[in-house]
């Protein structure tokens, strides 16, 4: 069956129509093998494609096709548009300033928690190991909020990449107010009141940033099932994801204790299941939102938005295997382990500390689980599937009035 083009709106220069599946924006009187741009044939995908036509074409000069009806003016719609286009650009850039505005309040509010107690009196500004994931989050999300203000095809990579964030560090942010929770040696403090209230806030302006309408001309955005070329890489994104998530739970620090007398022990810390109850539902939390990112960006189309979801998401996890590395490296305090100074003297008290087998195989898959990302970005962009040009009547001028069959 030949693919019919209806064009429903022509300008003095260009003309808007729907193919086989698609919506698009010819030419005026070009031939109709190839629209200048498609979108998707949903509802959004007409209010993209009418705001490019609007914008592109001379206001007052859009007419519907084969009628005898005076022009679309400006700030009208075509039909089934409840509000005009200078209407739904002015609340679009609202939400797009609303948005932004929320991540660099969240932002604020997370510097701002890095200085007061966070948890057991200690500021994360006095620890190195725990302060480098915290700028590591903040500046993932300063760079989303800058992405969402340029606006565009980058507001949506921005949105991608601060709710991947905000998704997987939401369960880090329970856990640590879980520990919070018990109290004792371990009680949170303002710093941590902060740093919540600010995850909270970028929560809401990614979240805010991921709904609003796409840019027109944008590609449109749907779930498919990987395949040929694609089946291979999506298998092992998602099966180094898992192993990140499954890795995540085993303990990573090893500390061994050596006494002057010879004796030694070794002692492993850090096992999500070991915690109290809150905190271990934040670990696991963390582990299923890994998960479940990588399954929602394996099968994303576009394949370069799913690429940055899923960066979103690696980022945090990235940032909790140099913090071990960093705390490995400034040793380990007898007082860690409940001895006292005097104790370890008279002991002759020695302690190393490294990491555990499982730290390492973590690390294993999540340099997988960046190469998978890396190659999800740099994909080319398949080529647009041209349409079959319009049916001619005897005159040779294409038939208008044909619907799609």
């Amino acid at each position: 069956m030949l693919d019919r083009v209806t064009i429903a709106y022509r300008g003095a220069k260009y003309e808007i129509g729907q193919g086989r599946g698609y919506y698009g924006v010819w030419t005026a009187g070009a031939p109709r093998s190839q629209p200048l741009e498609r979108w998707a044939e949903t509802p959004e995908g007409w209010s993209a494609a009418w705001t490019r036509f609007a914008s592109i074409e001379a206001p007052g000069a859009i007419v519907p096709a084969g009628r005898r009806t005076p022009p679309v003016g400006p700030g009208t719609n075509p039909p089934g548009e409840t509000a005009g286009p200078t209407v739904a650009v002015t609340a679009a850039r609202g939400g797009v300033f609303t948005a932004a505005a929320l991540l660099g309040v969240g932002v604020i509010l997370g510097v701002a928690g890095l200085f007061p107690a966070y948890l057991g009196g200690s500021s994360l500004a006095g620890a190195a190991g725990e302060l480098i994931p915290h700028v590591v989050y903040l500046a993932a999300w300063t760079a989303s909020a800058v992405l969402i203000l340029l606006g565009g095809t980058r507001l949506r990579i921005g949105a991608l990449l601060a709710l991947g964030l905000s998704v997987v560090t939401f369960g880090l942010f329970l856990a640590d107010a879980g520990t919070a929770v018990t109290g004792g040696p371990n009680a949170g403090g303002a710093g941590l009141v902060l740093a919540l209230i600010g995850w909270l806030a970028c929560a809401a302006g990614s979240v805010m940033a991921f709904l609003l309408r796409p840019a027109p001309g944008a590609e449109p955005v749907t779930l498919a099932r990987p395949r040929g070329a694609e089946l291979g890489p999506a298998v092992m994104l998602v099966l180094a994801g898992l192993g990140v998530a499954a890795a995540f739970a085993p303990a990573w620090d090893s500390f061994t204790l050596r006494t002057a007398a010879g004796q030694s022990q070794t002692l492993t810390l850090g096992n999500a299941f070991s915690n109290p109850g809150l905190a271990i539902a934040g670990d696991v939390a963390v582990m299923l939102a890994v998960a479940a990112v990588v399954v929602v960006a394996a099968f994303w189309r576009p394949v370069r938005h799913g690429a940055v979801l899923l960066a979103g998401a690696a980022i945090p996890m990235a940032a909790q295997a140099v913090s071990a590395l960093v705390m490995v490296g400034q040793g380990a305090s007898p007082a860690q382990f409940g001895i006292s100074p005097t104790q370890a003297t008279q002991l002759g008290l020695k302690i190393s500390s490294g990491v555990t087998p499982a730290f390492w195989i973590y690390c294993g898959f999540l340099v997988a689980l960046i190469v998978s990302c890396a190659w999800m970005l740099f994909t080319p962009r398949p080529a647009a599937t041209p349409a079959t040009p319009a049916p001619q009547d005897d005159a040779g001028t294409p038939d208008l009035q044909a619907a799609p069959s």
